[in-house]
């Protein structure tokens, strides 16, 4: 039986040789390389040509999100499946455009990997449960919004209670930033207050 190669790109050298091992203690799969950096992996990871690239999304240097576009484009025949803390709804879109061909949170068990690497070979689109759901949910919403995907993002935020600073830090942007997208979305709805704004929002199924 042919071995699925697998390259994992993952800066935390304890989950790295982790994900190594348990990957290669299951038949049929074998770690061809693992690297802690992009930068690291594209000096040879064209030659490793894995099946399925394990890609983290927060490296130093070039970060996930952008490598997926560099991997497809030398290895377009290669799945790449992001492994991630960050469900960001940003974050998911970003690397599904990109090419990325899966999605699972790094708290996934190993067994739900190893299940996700087989079910990219055969084409499917395996993403953890956070994450399908938010997709399911983004499918959902009114498509003909007049919100920008950025403008929805903050005011769902917002509708969780999250202060403008708590934004600003988990997008990272300034806080003038969000002030603006916010006053945006209050002329885009006609409104005049955070609480106005969610309500319409949730009326016309904008969030």
């Amino acid at each position: 039986m042919k071995n699925t190669t697998i390259a994992i790109i993952e800066d935390d050298e304890v989950l790295r040789n982790a994900y190594t091992t348990l990957i290669n203690d299951v038949e049929g799969f074998f770690v061809v390389s693992s690297y802690a950096s992009f930068e690291d992996a594209s000096k040879n990871v064209v030659n490793d040509s894995p099946a399925v690239v394990m890609l983290d999304i927060e490296l130093p240097g070039t970060n996930g999100i952008e490598a997926i576009l560099w991997i497809k484009k030398k290895l377009p025949k290669t799945y790449i499946i992001m492994l991630t803390v960050y469900e960001s709804e940003e974050q998911v879109f970003n690397a599904l455009s990109n090419g990325a061909s899966g999605y699972l949170t790094k708290n996934s068990p190993i067994s739900k990997i190893i299940d996700s690497i087989k079910e990219v070979c055969e084409g499917g689109g395996p993403m953890s449960t956070n994450v399908a759901r938010m997709v399911i949910k983004s499918f959902q919403k009114n498509q003909q919004s007049p919100l920008s995907r950025r403008e929805t993002q903050i005011l769902e935020m917002v509708s969780e209670g999250k202060s403008r600073s708590q934004i600003a830090n988990d997008l990272f942007i300034d806080s003038e930033t969000v002030k603006t997208h916010i006053k945006n979305v209050y002329i885009k709805l006609d409104v005049n207050s955070k609480a106005d704004a969610i309500k319409a929002a949730r009326k016309d199924k904008l969030i």
